[in-house]
Parts: C-alpha cells; sequence; structure tokens
C-alpha cells in the first residue's frame, strides 16, 4: 500500500486556455503516478473525451471504457489509438463554471513492460446530460514514463483547469 505521496509538479491553465497540459523531465525515482485533474475544455458540447499520452508517443495505445449516465451503462474498447482517450471532461454547453475531475493512475511507470494506465473520471451539469467513465489504458511501450501529456478532444482547456501530478512511493 502507498504510504508516501509527494507532490512532482502542478499546473493551472491561465487566460486564453491551453491546447495541452504538459509534464515533462518525470524523474524515475517513484513506484507510480498519480495525476488527480480538474479541467473543461471549450468544444462547444456539454462533455467529450480528453486525452493522456506518454513521451510524445501517438501509437499502440489501447482503450476500454465503461459510461453510466445516469439512465444508460455504455461500453467501448478501441485499439491502436494515438492516446488513452476514454476519459471525460466537461465542455462549453455544460453548466457554466463546472469543471470535470478525473483520476488517474499510473502504476509501475518505469518498470520495463507496458504501461498500464486506470481513470476515475466523471463531468458536472445541472442539467440531464453528465457521465461517469471508468477507463482501463494500455500504452504498449516498454519505455519508462518520463513526460505527459493531457489534452482535449480537438479543443482547448479553459482558464483555471488544473493538473496535479503525484509520485508514489510503496515501502
Amino acid at each position: 500500500m502507498p504510504n508516501t505521496f509527494t507532490l512532482i509538479a502542478s499546473s493551472t491553465v491561465g487566460s486564453g486556455g491551453a491546447a495541452s497540459i504538459d509534464f515533462t523531465s518525470i524523474p524515475g525515482t517513484y513506484t507510480d503516478l498519480l495525476l488527480k485533474v480538474s479541467l473543461r475544455n471549450a468544444l462547444a458540447d456539454v462533455w467529450d473525451n480528453a486525452d493522456i499520452s506518454f513521451n510524445g508517443s501517438t501509437t499502440t495505445y489501447t482503450n476500454l471504457q465503461l459510461r453510466g449516465n445516469g439512465s444508460t451503462a455504455t461500453s467501448a474498447k478501441s485499439t491502436t489509438q494515438p492516446a488513452v482517450n476514454y476519459w471525460h471532461v466537461v465542455s462549453n454547453n455544460a453548466t457554466a463554471s463546472t469543471f470535470g475531475n478525473a483520476e488517474i493512475y499510473i502504476p509501475n511507470y518505469t518498470g520495463s513492460v507496458n504501461k498500464s494506465v486506470s481513470i476515475d473520471s466523471v463531468t458536472e451539469n445541472n442539467a440531464t446530460s453528465a457521465a461517469d467513465t471508468l477507463t482501463a489504458g494500455l500504452w504498449g511501450n516498454t519505455a519508462a514514463i518520463t513526460s505527459i501529456k493531457l489534452q482535449g478532444n480537438g479543443s482547448n482547456f479553459v482558464q483555471y483547469s488544473t493538473a496535479y501530478l503525484y509520485g508514489i512511493k510503496k515501502d
């Protein structure tokens, strides 16, 4: 069980938005990584997919998603994606000043095996359209993760979107 969480880096999007949130030069001194994000993109919708990718790679990602929206549940699987992209953030047609939240867990990020990712994301909206999504992702690469890129699905993250990257050490 992890007993040490250390903030490695944080990012808050400024005025004008940002196409991505990037964490670079991630040290290899932890066993796992954890991202806690609060995001909203500028897309003209209620919610949409967001992407996470590693080390600048745009190949060999696989995604599996379970999503509930309050009235139905769905699942989806996709292979050969450019990123782990089956998780959700709030978009501009949702309730004003709300943000979607996600927790992204990356175990064994320095190991010499393919990298798994688990994501629990939820959108916020004071209306009938919202989603809670569990995503399992795999990056088919054995390289240690040294950088992480978060981006919206073709749209900028808006001002006050935040991301916090933690390193976890296990004793």
